[in-house]
């Protein structure tokens, strides 16, 4: 099931959608940024689970097309999870900014996942997106 926007809202609240669901995983909005054509960019998707969604509109489920290369840079620099960082809470966060990030990266306790693999693996910041690459980010901290 998906709400006016075209975001999913029917998941476990871990940003999984059920089976029957998946189809609709392919409706999701784009989230613009500033870029110019596709031939620039590159389509990455963001997943929210632990809560985290609630600090992104409430949408476990975000998908963006990013320029290829960090803006402003000379000479250009591939896009990196620094630079992803930094536009999600721009562009995407929609409140509470100290419950996700801390200086260029996320808090500790946010489990981050590059194509279901620790981002630590993957040189964390630094790491490099390739279009389609599936970004997911897990609160790992509780309340009780």
């Amino acid at each position: 099931m998906s709400n006016s926007d075209g975001f999913i809202t029917n998941s476990n609240g871990l940003g999984y959608v059920s089976g029957s669901a998946a189809k609709e995983q392919q409706q999701q909005q784009v989230s613009a940024a500033p870029v110019v054509s596709t031939e620039d960019t590159l389509e990455v998707r963001f997943e929210f689970g632990g809560g985290l969604h609630l600090l992104f509109s409430s949408k476990p489920q975000h998908v963006a097309r990013l320029p290829r290369f960090v803006p402003d840079t000379t000479p250009a620099q591939p896009l990196n999870m620094r630079y992803v960082v930094k536009w999600m809470k721009e562009n995407l966060l929609s409140e509470r900014e100290e419950m996700f990030g801390e200086g260029d990266g996320v808090r500790p306790g946010i489990l981050v996942l590059i194509n279901d693999a620790d981002w630590e693996l993957e040189g964390e910041l630094e790491y490099e997106l390739k279009d389609r690459d599936e970004v997911v980010f897990i609160s790992t901290l509780h309340g009780g």
